[in-house]
């Protein structure tokens, strides 16, 4: 016996030691965290997929795309891409109680990559869609005046061509260049937007801080994860529906709404053999239930496993399009009115998206007694409508990160850490969107970080996977499993079929709009500004929105173009009468420059070069009017015909 005291080793450490380390060097992992109740999902849920698009989109695109028509396509996606969709995610993220990367990984690892595909998107729409906040929280501190700041021209940034509101608009013929208060309010101003996005200008500072105000809310809001979000929602998601309500009643209330709702609903039948009719139902549909964005995901993985989210979803959807059409009313019975004072028609007041949410409805609200009132709610509902949407996109983001690094994150306060952190990159990303020239890369943000294709895109891959890797059969008996029994099997076969071959002819049309295949490119190269108006990009800009829109299918394009170019080469320079050098140099100039298709054009002029003729204007006019200007090459050919047809 020595006496020396017996230690006990594990796994090559002494056992005081591997206390000593386990005490100090880890802290408890965290709970993951679950809902209290189900009130608490659905409100959060509710709150993320009701938000501004229901109010500032929908109605403008049901009186555009025909009226009460419109519910036709709308009705069809809703209930072939919209709801199996929506529980689709919603169930996976319950059965697995994972993020929305995690998730995939699980269920099926090859298609990882759908998870990452959704948060892309939502780390993208994080940073701009809170920018609207900014501009709603701005305009909701004007409103605390007796007269609101945009209903007259007797402030230091309107200019001479400014006229006030009078009745039947009859002050704005004296000018062809007059402008409205309401206008030069949003342009001078909020934004003090500049000629252009080559001009961006100054930070404006007033704007940066009701940003960081809206940062902050959001951080508080989700901090805790659902037990902080959980409490939020019963404000955020509910206050907007009593605001709706006071919209709705004094709307229907003022002389001229009724045209306005009639103008809204009326059906125009023609206009279902418009493919674009049946496409923005589509994008619609996708934009309004948030999905392919793991938000629901998210949400969905704090359930209790039994929960009947087969149910919930159902009603979910429901509420979510029957807030869209009642908010028509609202929108639209104001509108009505606002045409009946001025004596304008409606379309020529009816506006979408921000030019609604910041011209044409703060327009209206001027017009009204006690127009300080009636603004400040418009703009508190506004306000509450994008916090909850923001919040739960941010929620998104965190919960599939903590959920790939769940050893990592959810110990001591790393989860707030992290939150906090992405809420400084996001705000400090989203401050370029906050100067004079900011609006546009706004706009850039709007029309193809989280654009339709997109979302098209990862829907055909989710119901894929689920339908044919993972198994449709498979997933309805993990259904069965959480809720007692097995959903309607239509819900299957558009898992199947329906859902990925509607996404798919879709986002066929949708590329044939905005990509090289059309010489027009409604897309890329005119823009829509907030105030409705139309903004030219010249070409130099159209690299950056044709990229960011056909980045998964571009060197296909480019490849084509080529092999068609160099097919044409090949054939005038058989002809060697009928060429010239200029032709066919710039034949081989354009192989890299594909973003227009000059080839049958070019092909054309080369071939009748002998005959002192060129092409006919259709197919002249669009590129030799332009893009001598911005391709030298291009200048001998384009001045023949130019010399001919002048």
């Amino acid at each position: 016996m020595t006496g020396e005291k017996k230690v006990s080793v594990i796994n090559g450490k002494p056992e005081d030691a591997l206390d000593f380390e386990s005490a100090n060097d880890k802290k408890p992992v965290n709970e993951r965290g679950h809902w209290n109740n189900k009130i608490e999902f659905v409100l959060s849920v509710a709150g993320e997929i009701i938000g501004l698009g229901n109010v500032w989109r929908f109605p403008y695109l049901c009186y555009k795309n025909g009226g009460g028509a419109f519910f036709v396509p709308y009705i069809i996606f809703f209930i072939c891409c919209g709801i199996p969709v929506f529980f689709l995610e919603t169930a996976l993220g319950q059965f697995t109680s994972e993020g929305g990367i995690t998730c995939w990984r699980k269920c099926c690892p090859l298609f990882e990559g759908i998870g990452y595909a959704t948060q892309v998107i939502v780390a993208h729409l994080n940073v701009y869609y809170v920018v609207i906040l900014s501009w709603a929280i701005f305009y909701l501190f004007n409103c605390f005046t007796t007269e609101l700041p945009w209903a007259s021209c007797d402030h230091y940034w309107n200019t001479e061509n400014c006229v006030d509101f009078q009745r039947n608009g009859t002050n704005f013929t004296f000018n062809p260049n007059a402008t409205s208060p309401v206008v030069e309010f949003w342009e001078r101003r909020v934004l003090k937007i500049s000629s252009g996005i080559e001009h961006i200008g100054k930070l404006r500072w007033e704007l940066a801080l009701c940003l960081a105000l809206a940062w902050v809310i959001c951080y508080f809001c989700i901090w805790k994860g659902p037990k902080s979000t959980g409490k939020v929602v019963y404000v955020t998601a509910t206050f907007p529906y009593a605001m709706l309500l006071v919209l709705l009643i004094r709307g229907v209330t003022l002389p001229g709404a009724w045209e306005g709702i009639k103008f809204y609903l009326y059906p125009d039948i023609s206009r279902l053999s418009d493919p674009q009719v049946w496409v923005d139902a589509g994008t619609q549909i996708f934009f309004s239930y948030a999905i392919c964005l793991g938000c629901l995901t998210a949400l969905g993985s704090y359930n209790s496993y039994d929960n009947n989210c087969y149910r919930d979803c159902i009603m979910l959807c429901c509420l979510n399009s029957g807030t869209s059409f009642v908010a028509g009313f609202a929108i639209f019975s104001v509108l009505g009115f606002m045409a009946l004072e001025q004596g304008v028609p409606i379309e020529a007041v009816a506006e979408s998206g921000p030019g609604l949410a910041f011209i044409a409805y703060p327009k209206a609200v001027t017009m009204m007694p006690l127009s300080p009132l009636w603004a400040c709610l418009f703009f508190m509902m506004l306000i509450f409508l994008g916090l909850d949407s923001q919040f739960v996109c941010v929620e998104s983001l965190v919960t599939a990160v903590i959920d790939m690094y769940p050893e990592t994150f959810r110990r001591g306060y790393r989860r707030e850490m992290l939150i906090l952190g992405l809420s400084i990159c996001s705000f400090f990303v989203g401050l370029i969107m906050l100067t004079e020239g900011g609006m546009y890369v706004f706009q850039l943000f709007d029309s193809y970080a989280a654009s339709g294709m997109c979302l098209l895109f990862v829907a055909i891959f989710e119901s894929i996977c689920i339908g044919w890797v993972y198994g449709s059969d498979r997933f309805y008996m993990n259904i069965e499993d959480m809720i007692g029994y097995r959903p309607a099997i239509f819900i299957k076969w558009c898992w199947m079929l329906l859902t990925p071959g509607i996404c798919a002819v879709s986002s066929e049309h949708w590329i044939n709009q905005s990509t090289i295949f059309n010489c027009i490119l409604p897309c890329v190269k005119i823009i829509s500004t907030l105030d409705g108006s139309d903004l030219e990009y010249v070409d130099n800009y159209k690299y950056l929105g044709v990229w960011l829109d056909c980045k998964l299918s571009f060197q296909t394009h480019i490849q084509h173009l080529q092999s068609k170019i160099k097919s044409r080469i090949k054939s005038i320079s058989q002809n060697k009468a009928s060429s010239t050098h200029a032709a066919k140099h710039t034949l081989v100039k354009l192989t890299i420059l594909p973003i227009l298709d000059f080839g049958d054009a070019i092909y054309k002029i080369a071939s009748n070069a002998t005959q002192q003729t060129g092409c006919s204007l259709s197919q002249c006019h669009p590129f030799c009017h332009q893009s001598p200007i911005y391709y030298p090459p291009l200048r001998p050919v384009c001045s023949r015909w130019l010399a001919l047809t002048t």
